[in-house]
C-alpha cells in the first residue's frame, strides 16, 4: 500500500482494478489544512488521462505488474510480436499500447516487457538505441534560419532533426526518453 506521501512521478498505482502510472505531480500545502497532491495519471491499458487531487490521508495500492525478458521478432498490421527468452513462448502488442516505443523497436531487439495480470501492456526499452539513417537530404550551405540541423529518417522509419555532418548509411544514437539525436557511431 501507498500512501499520499509516496506519489511521485512515474510511480505505478492500482485504481479500480486497473494500472495507472502518474505522469506529471505537483505538491502543495495551503496555508491551513490537509497537503495536497494533484496528479495527471495514465491509464496503462487504455491509454486514458486524467487529472486528480489527493489529501495526505489517502492510500493507493500497489499495481500488480511484472518484467519479462523478451525478445521483439517482428510486426504485422497494427501488431508487435515479441518472444519470451525463456520458454519461446510468443505473443504480441498493439501499437496503440507501444506508443511511441514503436519508432525504436528493431528486429532481435532485447527487452523488458510490462504485464498486468498476465496481459502485456507496455515495454522498456533501453535508453539509448543505435540506427541507420536511411535517407538524409543534403545540408543548404549557408541557410541562415539559425538552425544547423536537418532532417532524416532512420530504419524504423522515425524522423528526426541531426546535425548537419549526419549522411545517409551513417549510425547515430538516439535517446528513447526524447527521441533525440545523441552522438554519431563508429563501427
Amino acid at each position: 500500500m501507498f500512501s499520499a506521501s509516496d506519489l511521485r512521478k512515474g510511480l505505478k498505482l492500482q485504481i479500480d482494478g486497473s494500472p495507472y502510472i502518474i505522469t506529471e505531480f505537483e505538491f502543495s500545502k495551503p496555508g491551513k489544512g490537509q497537503a495536497l497532491y494533484r496528479c495527471r495519471m495514465r491509464n496503462m491499458i487504455t491509454g486514458n488521462q486524467f487529472s486528480k487531487t489527493y489529501r495526505s490521508g489517502d492510500k493507493f495500492e500497489k499495481a500488480n505488474l511484472e518484467e519479462r525478458k523478451m525478445q521483439y521478432l517482428y510486426h504485422q498490421d497494427d501488431e508487435y510480436h515479441f518472444m519470451d527468452t525463456e520458454n519461446y513462448e510468443q505473443l504480441f502488442i498493439t501499437a496503440e499500447q507501444l506508443g511511441d516505443n514503436i519508432n525504436f523497436l528493431m528486429d532481435n531487439m532485447e527487452l523488458e516487457v510490462l504485464f498486468f495480470d498476465d496481459r502485456p501492456i507496455d515495454v522498456s526499452l533501453p535508453i539509448f538505441v543505435n540506427l541507420t539513417v536511411t535517407q538524409a537530404d543534403p545540408w543548404a550551405k549557408g541557410d541562415t534560419s539559425g538552425t544547423d540541423t536537418k532532417p532524416v529518417t532512420v530504419e524504423t522509419g522515425y524522423q528526426l532533426q541531426v546535425p548537419p555532418f549526419v549522411d545517409e548509411g551513417d549510425k547515430i544514437q538516439i535517446d528513447t526518453r526524447t527521441g533525440e539525436y545523441v552522438t554519431r557511431v563508429k563501427e
